[in-house]
């Protein structure tokens, strides 16, 4: 069983000139649209309850927020260390249009220039699997995704769907993952997933 066994928080920067210094491909970058359940999950990932900030407003957090993350495996005692980053989340109408771009500007230059970056989390409301701005995350995403990189699509908030629903979404989506942070369903898979991916380019 691979578990996280520690985490904290180490630091905010607004671009990717300002990021942390690390040497090692071990970052694990977050990105959804407002509102999907983002921060929770980050939460629920590493059983602490505030170590990312769950917002009442969608779309406050503006800045690039890390995270140092401890796995262990629990067959054998093998432990890995990883950042998780909490991306801003984009698409949020309410931003004023200036700072809008200027914030969404940032964030793709990120995603396409932190070579740090070895897996790619796209979260999705599974209510809303279609959208216009998560199909253009995608095809972003696969555009700039490098060959020792991954990219991880993960459908929050199943607990809100039938199981007809659920069925359905499976079949459409067979590569991806679906979690409820409120049940804590697929969060295990989630964990392990992220472990092999990271451990994978720590062999390479």
């Amino acid at each position: 069983m691979i578990e996280i066994i520690d985490s904290f928080f180490v630091t905010s920067a607004p671009n990717i000139r300002l990021a942390p210094e690390n040497e090692f491909q071990n970052e694990v970058a977050f990105m959804a649209r407002s509102n999907t359940g983002k921060s929770s999950l980050l939460n629920t990932l590493t059983n602490r309850k505030s170590l990312a900030k769950v917002s009442a407003t969608p779309g406050k957090t503006r800045l690039i927020n890390y995270f140092d993350v401890v796995f262990v495996d629990r067959e054998n005692g093998e432990k890995l260390l990883a950042k998780f980053v909490d991306l801003p989340g984009f698409g949020y109408a309410k931003v004023a249009k200036s700072l809008k771009t200027d914030w969404e500007s940032n964030l793709t230059t990120y995603i396409a220039e932190r070579r740090q970056i070895a897996v790619f989390v796209h979260l999705i409301d599974c209510r809303h699997p279609d959208l216009a701005i998560d199909q253009s995350v995608s095809e972003y995403l696969n555009e700039i995704c490098l060959p020792n990189q991954s990219i991880l699509t993960v459908f929050t908030k199943i607990d809100k769907l039938n199981q007809k629903e659920l069925s359905e979404l499976k079949k459409r989506f067979p590569d991806s993952l679906m979690i409820s942070n409120s049940k804590r369903k697929g969060v295990d898979k989630i964990v392990e997933t992220l472990f092999h991916f990271l451990k994978s380019d720590d062999d390479v």
